[in-house]
């Protein structure tokens, strides 16, 4: 992925590389200088992300994050608000990882919105940004969400987007000190829901 905006933001430099923008949302690959407002937004949010998910809430925590985001076949992303600057207008932080291509084309998504910015459809017009991103511009063919049963709004989220259940796995990821059951949703690109995404 290139360096700067995937959707046009006019806070940060570089070329549009994902299409028209509509949204309100700008979504554009994390870089360093996303450190100071990262780690505000996640240790404002961190009750609101248990138990689900424990970002970093300091520079270390990111600077480890980051190094593992930008290496290998990895993608990581930061939607904003168009009309908010700084650590207000985060969204949330979006992933694709393990990006495979060749006759796989897919890759792993991961998400975590920021509490100021819950529950306003923001975070579904990313989610909708970052999988077109990853089909139009990445030519991937399949995205895969593991999300714990129990994590309702982020079960709704994937299905708003058009993601479907495939199937439950149990045990599968080792969160918060134990291994936790998830269910697997996923998109195609050749799918309608994909298409409209």
């Amino acid at each position: 992925m290139g360096t700067g905006a995937i959707m046009d933001d006019p806070a940060r430099p570089g070329p549009c590389e994902g299409g028209a923008h509509d949204t309100g949302v700008s979504l554009a690959p994390v870089t360093r200088m996303d450190a100071d407002d990262l780690v505000a937004c996640n240790l404002a949010s961190r009750d609101f992300h248990a138990p689900w998910v424990a970002p970093f809430t300091d520079h270390d925590g990111f600077a480890e994050w980051f190094h593992q985001v930008v290496t290998g076949a990895n993608v990581a992303l930061v939607a904003r608000r168009d009309d908010m600057a700084g650590p207000g207008g985060v969204v949330g932080v979006l992933t694709l990882s393990q990006v495979v291509h060749g006759t796989f084309c897919s890759a792993y998504l991961g998400y975590y919105a920021m509490k100021a910015q819950a529950r306003r459809g923001l975070m579904t017009q990313a989610l909708r940004m970052t999988v077109r991103h990853a089909f139009d511009m990445m030519g991937l063919h399949r995205l895969e969400a593991n999300i714990q049963p129990t994590n309702l709004p982020s079960l709704a989220l994937v299905r708003r987007v058009g993601f479907r259940c495939e199937g439950f796995s149990p045990r599968y990821l080792f969160i918060n000190g134990a291994w936790r059951d998830h269910e697997r949703w996923a998109i195609l690109s050749d799918d309608p829901a994909g298409r409209a995404a």
